[in-house]
């Protein structure tokens, strides 16, 4: 029976891979097509426009102006007006910037101030993104012309100015609601998002740091990280235990939470309200105190060693630098101290919306406690966190504070500026923040990126939540 699961799971997990497999070759087989449907319409515009439509492909707007649309000629005109002063003046050299990362160094001894290789960088990227979002309203201008045309040419009154404004009020309101949202978060969120992943492509870090040139060096820091060098090995080392700490403290903090809700979801239990509150007063209390406060315990001089050595025993050094284990069970504790009482919460609702016939007709066919809670509990439980649950999978892989409030600033023999807890973040830390190896840092972010989204995305597919949504409904 249990090879036959086995089989049934492998079966599944080659299905599945399989299947996407067959989705992805089917969707670069289609990519010509679908290329070609999308340019289906450019190469309309370019064969059927007329001479304004080709107008506004070398003035912006002028196109709009020979249709007598005076309004939104003069806009689009001014729009390019704008871009091409700002590309003469500072675009164009940021542009280019963007690919030399300076040619100047700087030199204080002659006062010659060289070029600012991370500036440059920065203000490249926005360069770019000036000319994504010109070239969007560069093509909007050519096929508002070509609009225009066609309803000149069928004889109709193309939308006046008034009316289109009227329209981005009423039934395109979204497009004006998202206008400012999207360059905000263009300029705030995917600007320092794609500088942070192109330095993981730089040297940028250690001794290379402004006024010295920073140089592109293409896959050299992965390389560096995972097969060469002094980092790989720390690596490796980390890696391993920041996936067991994921895995081991999700499942601690889930499947205790759910215990404990199920426990204190049984009729038998007085006083649920008294028992619900201590856990979520601890969850209450802010969690950096609460790992102080784990610390100050297991120190030499806490409670804990206090109760050891009027026992007649030896100070313990639970923390030390030698402890490992220890150190790492103590802030799996910790981990699960600060967490369970939120999985206890989330649990509790979801249990209180159970069907309790199912228990009813379970106790009839004469099924275990156990039997109900794997067959019945466990997978409606499972099916509504699933979600939920791998965000504490993500939380619980990026968890920075733990190990830095309880074990911070140590490194060990062995390890290259970190220590046998210290999780992938810790590390990232340690390198970019506290020894500036920046661009190694970047790089790190980008494993851990890719890391959790695979498992993630794997682990979401293969669930309940997505291949049997209807069977809960």
């Amino acid at each position: 029976m249990e090879n036959l699961t086995k089989q049934s799971a492998k079966s599944k997990i080659v299905g599945f891979f399989s299947d996407r497999g067959r989705k992805i070759s089917e969707f670069f087989k289609s990519l010509p097509q679908r290329i070609k449907t999308k340019f289906a319409g450019a190469k309309e515009i370019l064969y059927e426009g007329n001479g304004k439509v080709r107008a506004s492909m070398l003035i912006m707007g002028l196109g709009q102006l020979m249709y007598r649309q005076w309004a939104k000629g003069i806009l689009y005109m001014l729009v390019q007006a704008a871009f091409l002063a700002y590309f003469i003046l500072r675009g164009a050299s940021d542009f280019i910037g963007f690919f030399t990362l300076g040619t100047q160094e700087s030199n204080a001894w002659y006062g010659i101030e060289g070029d600012n290789s991370v500036i440059m960088m920065l203000m490249g990227i926005l360069s770019i993104i000036a000319i994504i979002f010109y070239a969007v309203i560069y093509v909007s201008n050519i096929k508002d012309c070509y609009v225009i045309q066609c309803a000149a040419d069928t004889l109709k009154n193309p939308k006046s100015f008034k009316k289109e404004l009227a329209e981005l009020l009423n039934q395109k309101f979204y497009k004006t609601a998202l206008a400012l949202p999207i360059v905000g978060v263009s300029v705030f969120s995917i600007l320092p998002i794609i500088f942070m992943i192109l330095i993981a492509f730089t040297n940028y870090g250690g001794n290379i740091v402004p006024p010295a040139l920073v140089d592109w060096v293409g896959f050299d820091n992965f390389g560096r990280i995972l097969t060469l060098g002094q980092f790989a090995p720390t690596f490796f080392k980390i890696f391993g235990w920041n996936i067991l700490w994921a895995v081991l403290s999700t499942a601690l903090n889930y499947f205790a939470g759910l215990g404990l809700a199920l426990l204190l979801n049984k009729k038998c239990v007085k006083g649920k309200t008294i028992w619900r509150l201590f856990p979520i007063l601890a969850y209450a209390v802010p969690g950096f105190i609460t790992l102080i406060a784990f610390k100050y315990m297991f120190s030499y001089g806490g409670p804990i060693n206090q109760m050891i050595t009027d026992a007649g025993g030896t100070a313990i050094g639970f923390l030390d630098i030698d402890a490992k284990w220890t150190a790492r069970l103590i802030g799996l504790f910790a981990n699960a101290w600060l967490n369970i009482p939120s999985s206890m919460l989330l649990a509790t609702g979801i249990l209180s919306n159970m069907n309790s016939d199912l228990y009813e007709a379970a106790r009839v066919d004469g099924a275990s406690a156990w039997k109900q809670f794997v067959k019945i509990t466990l997978p409606y439980v499972l099916f509504a966190t699933m979600p939920v649950l791998i965000s504490q999978f993500i939380a619980n892989f990026n968890n920075f504070g733990i190990f830095y409030f309880l074990r911070g600033g140590l490194y060990m023999d062995g390890y290259f500026l970190a220590s046998d807890t210290d999780l992938l973040i810790n590390w990232l830390y340690n390198m970019s923040i506290d020894n500036n190896y920046y661009s190694i840092g970047a790089a790190i972010s980008i494993i851990i990126f890719i890391v959790t989204s695979v498992i993630s995305l794997a682990v979401y597919v293969l669930s309940p939540s997505y291949k049997q949504e209807e069977t809960y409904q």
